[in-house]
């Protein structure tokens, strides 16, 4: 079953998945006014149940590979997503039957879109981690012993490579990361194909409908003068952290990576601490007193307090007013295998997980 999707759907999907990213993914503004630009021209994109699927259909799944801080400087390239997939085309000598993001999280839950506009492709209403992840292994597939290759990635250079084979998972993270690197920190990647049978079976199913129903129940809060992270924890059974303002933020730019440390001190009825937020790229762990509060792969939101717009690990700013959330991850990731993926120590952090909705 395929749907049309309206501009309306796509204006809630990036508040949406803006929160889903969980800090990182990259802020959607880009990838919005992209597909906006391509919905005004006349160009239909049509989202597509996983589970219709043809088990021997072959699924692009692409992303946007980088640091952040990098993709605020570097905009959005709709033709350049497309030849990521066109590369992978050529490569391997195949036709896509449809596309995917890896990762519904920030502006990789529009990179699909944007390929699609351009191309007549169906966009799965599915992606591989039901939130944003920085690392290669980090994803359902991976869990699930999948292949990692081959993988494309260019830029708008003109600067293209195919990683042919790799032994690992890490490995592909440690050769595209580099690859990546050497690129400025920012491409366009198409991952491992994936069959309509493998998306089903280890896919992270329905993630795009998710993100806008979140998005919609943000603009509906707004508009009716309520509490837009109210509204986000009661649609999403989430569960309040902390609520404060950003005291100092300390990050760098590393490895194609974002990574940091950011301070909140704490108003209303956290008035007297102070929260400790570490990032790759996305919020990992959250502790006040030296006490983790919320670790991944429980999804940790700081939402702006007033509007409920999420705020990325780049866009984190001395003075904001902020709310900590945490949502609920995918059953995958929260498996004896998933855990040693995108679990606390898959971050280096000296901690066994426990989830904060364990209670």
């Amino acid at each position: 079953m395929q749907q049309d999707v309206t501009p309306d759907d796509i204006e809630a999907l990036a508040i949406g998945a803006w929160i889903l990213g969980t800090g990182g993914g990259g802020s959607p503004y880009h990838g919005l006014l992209n597909v906006r630009e391509l919905v005004a021209q006349g160009r239909t994109v049509r989202l597509m149940d996983p589970m219709t699927l043809a088990d021997d259909a072959l699924v692009a799944v692409v992303s946007t590979m980088g640091a952040p801080l990098v993709g605020q400087e570097r905009l959005v390239d709709p033709q350049n997503a497309v030849r990521a997939v066109m590369m992978m085309q050529e490569y391997l000598g195949c036709s896509f039957d449809a596309v995917m993001s890896v990762e519904v999280g920030g502006s990789n839950a529009l990179q699909p879109f944007l390929i699609a506009a351009l191309t007549g492709l169906p966009v799965v209403d599915a992606d591989a981690m039901g939130r944003a992840f920085p690392e290669a292994q980090m994803n359902s597939f991976a869990i699930g012993g999948l292949p990692m290759y081959p993988q494309t990635l260019c830029d708008v250079r003109g600067l293209e490579t195919v990683v042919a084979k790799v032994p690992s998972w890490k490995w592909m993270e440690r050769v595209a990361r580099k690859i990546c690197t050497e690129y400025g920190s920012i491409a366009a990647t198409c991952k491992a194909p994936r069959t309509g049978r493998q998306v089903k079976d280890w896919g992270v199913l329905y993630t795009t409908t998710k993100a806008i129903r979140i998005g919609n129940a943000v603009l509906a809060a707004r508009k009716a003068h309520a509490d837009p992270v109210a509204a986000v924890l009661a649609l999403e059974n989430g569960r309040h952290v902390f609520t404060g303002k950003i005291a100092d933020v300390e990050r760098r730019a590393t490895e194609g990576f974002l990574r940091g440390i950011a301070q909140m001190d704490g108003l209303d009825a956290d008035r007297g601490s102070r929260m400790t937020i570490e990032f790759q790229n996305e919020f990992t762990v959250c502790s006040v007193a030296g006490v983790a509060r919320v670790m991944t792969p429980d999804l940790i939101c700081v939402l702006d307090s007033v509007s409920g717009e999420a705020i990325g690990t780049e866009t984190l700013r001395y003075g904001q007013r902020a709310t900590v959330i945490a949502l609920p991850a995918a059953p995958v990731l929260l498996t004896p295998n998933g855990l040693l993926h995108v679990g606390p120590r898959a971050f280096g952090h000296d901690l066994d997980f426990t989830s904060v909705f364990a209670s």
